[in-house]
């Protein structure tokens, strides 16, 4: 029997751990305050120079804001949807994710938002996403950057309409990446009017599967559409991640 090296864990690992679990589990809120340096010293056992290495990642983690000499000791913060933001869009940006990945995991969050909204949407979602469909077919005549402006609002509007904010901050960065890695696929189309005139067209569609509450069209709409637009730049050996959603 062979074993593989382990990792050591340093001492500012473990109160790194303490202090999330803590946040997590909801003993420590957002606004509640930790002890200060000396405090913490004397609770885990260690010194000044473990204490602010743990406090520094915390800290860039976003879970606690610290100021050196401040003498009611560092804040909890609360949960910040831009955190998240930023987390994830280091994480979609790895080596290791590719377009494949990013586009499998698009059409996942879609579909469920397209799903949700169709079936919680309320009569001011609805004319929110009149009013997006309506600023893209203007766009359309426009110009593609005042169409692709109203295209985002109404994605936005949708995931809004799931009442589920990790949605609305999942989606984003996601379509942020995709889009970032496939910029060049309006640029160099040979008709950009008709390649608008096909997404009003698939827009239209959701947006009727939404009114009706029909979540499975609208789910499926939005998985196809996403399929339709972007597997041509995914690599044929890695599309059988794909087919499996439509």
């Amino acid at each position: 029997m062979q074993f593989e090296p382990v990792a050591p864990v340093h001492a500012y690992q473990r109160i790194v751990a303490q202090i999330e679990e803590a946040v997590v589990s909801g003993r420590l809120k957002p606004g509640a305050r930790l002890p200060g340096e000396r405090e913490l010293m004397t609770q885990f056992g260690v010194g000044r120079s473990t204490v602010r290495e743990a406090l520094r990642v915390l800290q860039a983690a976003e879970i606690l804001r610290s100021r050196p000499g401040d003498p009611r000791g560092p804040e909890i913060l609360a949960a910040s949807p831009a955190a998240l933001h930023r987390s994830m869009h280091r994480l979609a940006r790895a080596d290791h994710v590719g377009l494949a990945e990013l586009l499998q995991f698009r059409m996942v969050l879609d579909g469920s938002s397209h799903l949700l909204a169709a079936q919680l949407r309320t009569d001011e979602d609805l004319s929110t996403l009149d009013d997006a469909l309506a600023a893209m077919r203007v766009g359309a005549e426009a110009g593609y950057a005042e169409f692709s402006r109203a295209d985002v609002a109404f994605h936005d509007a949708i995931a809004r309409a799931s009442r589920n904010p990790l949605l609305v901050v999942s989606g984003e960065v996601v379509r942020e990446v995709v889009l970032e890695l496939i910029e060049d696929k309006l640029e160099h189309a040979r008709d950009r009017t008709s390649l608008m005139r096909t997404w009003l067209r698939h827009h239209a569609e959701v947006l009727e599967a939404v009114r009706a509450a029909d979540g499975a069209s609208a789910a499926r709409l939005a998985r196809r559409a996403l399929y339709d637009n972007y597997v041509e730049h995914v690599p044929e050996d890695r599309r059988v991640l794909l087919t499996p959603l439509l």
